[in-house]
């Protein structure tokens, strides 16, 4: 490196010390609004409550620009899973395209999402917390009461409140700027954490979650995050290493085009024999 070219660009979570300090600072956020909404549910209450009116109900639900805006976080999403799932099967076509494009950065992706809102989210809160909707409540037009945040409850089946699964798929866009160059991170979470907000305020606008839904769902939402970032790229096993997963996927790749070459010569020697019957 030349004496006037700059120093390469440290990145910060690669510093035990301040990735330590983040884990640290989303379980007391995740703590301190869990024991908010404890103490004051009139708050949440109050929350849906700016969004409800009593004769119309959530007049955001059927308003064709906020029903436009909902669409637009599931098809962020959608985008960038998508283009991480045909990096890894093009990688699993072409041997050579591996040592071209990173494969660690798209199963970082595809896995954060799986686990976070998929599984921890989904699977795992909101199929069977029971926290009805706030469009189920009694408060709001529903039937059902209030149930505050944490507590376990037979009010809704599946699919419910606690905690918000479109919250964490918006809040999961957070992973590109852990992806990028520290020096673009700022920018990229300039765009996607109000973002985040917009899209995830209007679902409470709609009556689907509550605030501490919200709220909550960002928190856990990121210690997942965090967690397999910290499995992906601080303390990677060898099985994860990008050199050991261009090893595999060009071999899978080699695998594949063998596989498809012998189905290739199968088939027309299968061909020919059906046709030698009718000569």
């Amino acid at each position: 490196m030349s004496a006037s070219s700059p120093p390469p660009t440290r990145d910060p979570l690669a510093e035990p010390v301040v990735f330590r300090r983040l884990l640290a600072a989303t379980f007391a956020y995740i703590a301190v609004v869990s024991v908010f909404f404890l103490a004051f549910p009139q708050v949440d209450q109050a929350a849906t409550g700016l969004f409800y009116d009593a004769q119309a109900g959530f007049r955001a639900a059927s308003d064709p620009f906020f029903m436009r805006l909902r669409e637009l976080g599931p098809f962020l999403v959608k985008l960038v899973a998508g283009g991480s799932l045909v990096v890894l099967v093009a990688a699993a076509i072409f041997p050579r395209l591996p040592d071209l494009v990173s494969l660690r950065a798209p199963l970082f992706l595809l896995s954060t999402l799986a686990l976070g809102p998929g599984v921890l989210v989904n699977a795992v809160f909101k199929n069977n917390w029971g926290r009805p909707r706030p469009n189920a409540v009694d408060l709001f037009g529903g039937d059902a009461p209030y149930v505050e945040v944490w507590r376990i409850s037979n009010y809704c089946a599946r699919n419910c409140s606690f905690v918000s699964g479109e919250a964490s798929s918006s809040f999961w866009l957070v992973t590109l700027a852990l992806l990028a160059p520290p020096r673009w991170r700022a920018g990229i979470l300039w765009v996607v954490l109000p973002l985040c907000l917009v899209l995830s305020a209007n679902r409470v606008a709609f009556g689907g979650h509550f605030l501490s839904d919200t709220l909550l769902s960002w928190g856990l939402t990121f210690l997942v995050i965090l967690g397999l970032y910290h499995l992906f790229y601080r303390s990677p096993p060898e099985l994860l290493r990008e050199a050991r997963l261009r090893r595999g996927f060009a071999g899978i790749a080699v695998g594949l085009r063998r596989f498809c070459a012998g189905s290739w010569r199968r088939s027309a020697m299968a061909g020919r024999r059906f046709a030698a019957m009718f000569r």
